[in-house]
């Protein structure tokens, strides 16, 4: 996906600082609202967007096993489909983390036809806090258990400019 495909001529300049006070991990944002993400897992890439104009794009890494979607807990896969920012987590495990809504009641009962469990938890995140952690993360790319990650400046970023309930919709 590139940015023709959403018409886009321009990206937008984007106001993002650290206040004075806060922690330097919890940024301000005053640019254009992001109404929607994308994710291209093909590609690796998360787009946030206001309506059609593409205003950040990111490098992701996905799930240990990310071709096709996620059917099962433990698969390692991403899920595809369109789901919400349901949650903000700023105590993650990985430095922050913005909840997505998988499972919806589709995958429910997609699951429950196979008699599996769908699993969830699934997030966009920075890297992990625990040094060992970190190190894994670093020497592959697809590391998560089904997730998407980014760098911990990214999930800053990231974090600042996502609201609870914008759409996300993640592509093969």
């Amino acid at each position: 996906m590139d940015r023709r495909a959403f018409g886009m001529g321009a990206v937008a300049t984007l106001g993002l600082s650290a206040c004075a006070s806060a922690s330097p991990r919890f940024l301000t944002y005053d640019g254009p609202e992001v109404t929607s993400l994308v994710i291209n897992k093909g590609a690796r890439k998360l787009y946030l967007l206001h309506n059609e104009h593409v205003l950040k794009e990111y490098k992701v890494d996905l799930g240990f096993a990310p071709r096709g979607t996620k059917t099962k807990r433990g698969d390692g896969r991403t899920p595809e489909g369109t789901y919400l920012i349901d949650r903000r987590n700023p105590n993650s495990r990985y430095h922050l983390s913005l909840g997505i809504s998988y499972p919806n009641s589709q995958d429910v009962a997609q699951a429950k036809a196979a008699g599996v469990d769908p699993g969830g938890d699934i997030f966009i995140h920075g890297q992990p806090n625990k040094r060992a952690e970190r190190k894994r993360a670093k020497k592959t790319e697809d590391w998560t258990a089904g997730c998407i990650a980014v760098t911990n400046d990214e999930i800053e970023e990231i974090y600042a400019m996502v609201n609870r309930g914008t759409t996300i919709t993640l592509r093969p």
